[in-house]
């Protein structure tokens, strides 16, 4: 293990989470932007169809290890139900997801990346997130306003999902950067950790209890790939400390 130029992460539950979701708040908040609705559907029948859009079929899309713009799904489902809103689909993005949930930083990273700052190591994003990469930027720019992201990728943007080593390639690419230069962190030990692997990038499992209620752990499998197991951002700090001494 040695120390990296550049330090790629994951979003969600990684740099931040987001309490209190809740996707009927979400379309309340983007219905208050409609300026036609002539069959008069509520926030319920909305989350219905949207349940059979994106719940039923992009979700088959997802298991095959693809993934579709949020922004065409959406398209979609409001071209289906007659509705039209006077914002851009970028627009429309950022105004669902701040109302399920204006987001909150994980313990630390706030800390972490004004470290890395300021010891010259590069960062990036990479995220399976239906949303764009534009609008995951927006949040993290207005959440952790200290980062230095040299990019910010989302799999609704690039088709392909973690685990995937293609987009680990791409974002390499992006970088300029050899695999033996970049560790890549995130909370998911298959789509992160053993992801990053595949393409000879360092992984580091970050496996923090914050608000873990989003996923079923008692089916999780450890890594079966070497990597860096930490559970506090403080962890990597100290880690990267005793590497810069070696």
């Amino acid at each position: 293990m040695t120390c990296p130029k550049m330090i790629l992460f994951d979003y969600g539950h990684t740099l931040l989470y987001e309490p209190g979701w809740d996707s009927v708040r979400g379309n309340e908040k983007l219905l208050s932007h409609a300026i036609k609705n002539e069959n008069h559907f509520t926030v319920e029948d909305i989350k219905r169809y949207a349940e059979i859009v994106f719940g039923e079929n992009i979700e088959r899309v997802r298991k095959l290890g693809y993934d579709i713009s949020g922004q065409v799904g959406n398209r979609f489902l409001y071209e289906y139900l007659g509705i039209e809103f006077s914002l851009s689909p970028l627009e429309m993005e950022t105004v669902f997801w701040d109302g399920a949930s204006a987001g909150a930083m994980m313990p630390g990273a706030d800390k972490m990346l004004d470290y890395i700052n300021q010891n010259g190591i590069r960062s990036a994003v990479i995220s399976n997130l239906l949303w764009s990469g534009e609008t995951l930027a927006k949040r993290l720019n207005r959440l952790l306003p200290n980062n230095k992201f040299e990019f910010v990728m989302t799999s609704s943007d690039y088709l392909f999902r973690k685990p995937n080593r293609m987009l680990f390639e791409l974002a390499l690419r992006k970088a300029g950067l050899g695999a033996k230069n970049v560790w890549y962190c995130g909370d998911n030990p298959q789509a992160d950790v053993e992801g990053s692997a595949q393409a000879g990038i360092f992984p580091v499992w970050y496996d923090n209890d914050t608000e873990r209620n989003y996923k079923d752990r008692s089916e999780e499998i450890a890594p079966q790939c070497t990597h860096l197991h930490i559970h506090e951002w403080k962890e990597m700090i100290e880690t990267l400390e005793r590497l810069k001494l070696e």
